[in-house]
């Protein structure tokens, strides 16, 4: 399936910025999933900008304003070949992931960081399962249907720094609450675990020329003798309407825009993802 995905963000100063500087992760990866054919990243006012590989592997575009301005936009295109593999079937042993190989070679998927850090009456649940599973694969998959069955999707519930701990007491959040939820349980099992950042078509059975209101979707990945990708948010893989844009410990280090500016006081953010399958 091929996708084109137009994302925009403005922002409307309050005031005149006299300087803005920012980050922005707007560019799908290739992987062998997905095959970027075309990006263009367009900023107004016209910027200076460079562009480079972040330790993550995710493209990563620096660029400055640094004329006076009272609003600007980004906007990123991209189309993108998608063809991701079926789900696999677990492989890897629970021994596999104390051997160095995997242990180190993936030691920043291992962090519990505040974020992803899991309560303790969760653990303990994902402790059981632990016991309960005889490959770490059927556990991860235990693990997300967990999450999806106890967590409710609402908009508004978390904001973009609450932690995983704050979704699971009150029994609500966002995709992000899912992912970090489930992320910290796989981690406390030993079992690396990362965060994937991208867009999802919301349509099951996309037409092709049409386009809709894209979503900004969250999913997660653990490794299994490769990486294993699962959306908690649905209990399912992620299919070809799935678009990756990086992967990182948690959402810091994968938000699409980050930045700092002077001058305005506030600024208001108005953010539109437009997705349409070519073929």
């Amino acid at each position: 399936m091929q996708l084109r995905i137009v994302h925009t963000s403005e922002y409307a100063y309050d005031g005149r910025a006299v300087a803005s500087y920012n980050q922005a992760r707007m560019t799908p990866v290739t992987t062998p999933d997905q095959i970027v054919v075309h990006h263009r990243l367009d900023v107004s006012p016209k910027p200076w900008t460079s562009t480079y590989t972040d330790y993550f592997g995710s493209v990563v575009t620096a660029f400055e304003v640094v004329d006076p301005h009272d609003a600007m936009t980004v906007t990123a295109t991209s189309t993108v070949q998608v063809d991701r593999s079926p789900f696999p079937s677990p492989t890897s042993k629970w021994e596999a992931y104390g051997e160095r190989e995997v242990a180190d070679r993936w030691t920043e998927y291992l962090v519990l960081g505040d974020l992803v850090l899991p309560p303790v009456d969760f653990a303990t649940h994902v402790g059981r399962l632990r016991e309960e599973t005889a490959l770490p694969g059927e556990a991860a998959i235990e693990i997300c249907r967990l999450v999806a069955a106890e967590i409710e999707f609402l908009p508004g519930a978390t904001h973009v720094e609450s932690p995983a701990a704050d979704a699971w007491t009150q029994r609500a959040g966002v995709a992000q609450d899912l992912v970090h939820l489930t992320i910290g349980g796989l981690r406390s099992l030993g079992i690396p675990a990362r965060y994937v950042s991208g867009y999802v078509h919301p349509v099951a059975d996309p037409v092709i020329g049409e386009t809709v209101a894209g979503d900004s979707r969250a999913w997660l990945e653990w490794w299994d003798d490769g990486w294993v990708g699962f959306d908690p948010c649905t209990g399912a893989a992620p299919d070809n309407r799935y678009v990756a844009i990086g992967h990182g410990r948690d959402y810091r280090d994968v938000p699409p825009l980050r930045g700092i500016y002077s001058g305005a006081a506030t600024a208001d953010l108005d953010v539109r993802v437009e997705v349409t399958r070519i073929s």
